[in-house]
């Protein structure tokens, strides 16, 4: 099937959920190399958006700002303006793979045929009714599976078996090698103790492995400084746009994190990483690429930092490996 106009993809957030979405548009550009692929996603990760070669065109939205502001009238003409610009595209097929109830009014705004998963497949069954074509996908599946394949069903291909995120390596910045710790995250049960970092930590200073921690919340900016001052010579990185962060994950030798956006970064550049999950199912939105992974815990897990350095020396991060 050819498809000389445009596609318009809704994948608006959350981080994890973004990155998620990537190897879709990486299989819609390898077999439809000459249509326009245009991703509206939340602001602020249209960062994000635009470090995947195969988007042509990134159309932020600020649902979750407008939200906040609906009675101001800059908020109402930013809406008609976003609306016009979408419904402006000349789009052949907009798809929603979100599959919630603003995403699926957002798709309704794009020309051409809409489609997204039936009431079945999708956390709110009433977006379903706003889609012109729906299918079936489980919701067993991987959430990067579930991108794939409601992509393919639409666009009428069958999704290969590996997985690529598109994503370019940009340049290396720093001649030492570096851990990354992904200390941050949305909930407080999917933390782990400071302790435990300090223990992760502590040690790849003992191996000469410089280490990095980036914040993104006050919260973690405090905690960043406790850890800071336990483990030697760490650098607290400074508050920056995604896509430079996502620079410095991209080049690192090494990435720790918890259940956060920012550990399906290291995933997608193919960089080292051992993920310490504590209250969710990785199982489902874990951490999945073409790299090295190793994902401890689960569930209602404890995992001690004495697992994460026993997972580095075997992928031959000790000095003496």
């Amino acid at each position: 099937m050819a498809i000389s106009s445009g596609l318009v993809f809704i994948k608006t957030s959350s981080l994890g959920d973004v990155v998620h979405q990537m190897p879709a548009m990486t299989d819609a550009r390898t077999h439809f190399p000459d249509a326009k692929l245009t991703w509206i996603v939340e602001e602020l990760f249209a960062p994000l958006a635009r470090l995947h070669p195969a988007v042509n065109e990134v159309i932020p939205v600020a649902t979750r700002r407008w939200r906040s502001r609906l009675l101001s009238p800059a908020t109402w003409r930013e809406i008609s303006a976003f609306k016009a610009r979408v419904s402006g595209i000349d789009a052949r097929k907009a798809i929603d793979t979100q599959g919630l109830l603003r995403s699926a009014l957002i798709a309704r705004m794009a020309r051409g045929e809409r489609h997204g998963y039936d009431a079945s497949s999708i956390r709110e069954p009433l977006a379903s009714r706003f889609y012109d074509v729906t299918h079936t996908v489980s919701r067993d599946l991987h959430a990067v599976t579930r991108n794939r394949t409601l992509t393919g069903l639409s666009l009428g291909y069958q999704p290969d078996a590996k997985i690529d995120y598109g994503l370019i390596k940009p340049s290396a910045q720093n001649a030492a090698p570096y851990a990354v710790l992904l200390h941050g995250t949305s909930r407080p049960t999917k933390e782990w103790r400071e302790s435990e970092w300090i223990g992760v930590g502590q040690w790849l200073r003992r191996q000469g492995i410089d280490v990095v921690l980036p914040w993104g919340s006050e919260r973690e900016r405090l905690r960043c400084a406790r850890l800071s001052q336990a483990i030697p010579q760490s650098r607290v990185l400074e508050r920056q746009s995604l896509d430079k962060t996502a620079g410095v994950i991209a080049n690192a030798a090494l990435v720790v994190g918890v259940d956060t956006g920012l550990l399906h970064l290291a995933a997608a550049y193919e960089v080292p990483l051992i993920a310490v999950f504590l209250a969710t199912d990785p199982g489902l939105t874990g951490p999945v690429g073409n790299g090295p992974i190793v994902i401890l815990g689960g569930k209602n897990a404890t995992p001690a930092f004495a697992q994460v350095i026993a997972q580095a020396e075997t992928m031959g991060f000790a000095r003496h490996a």
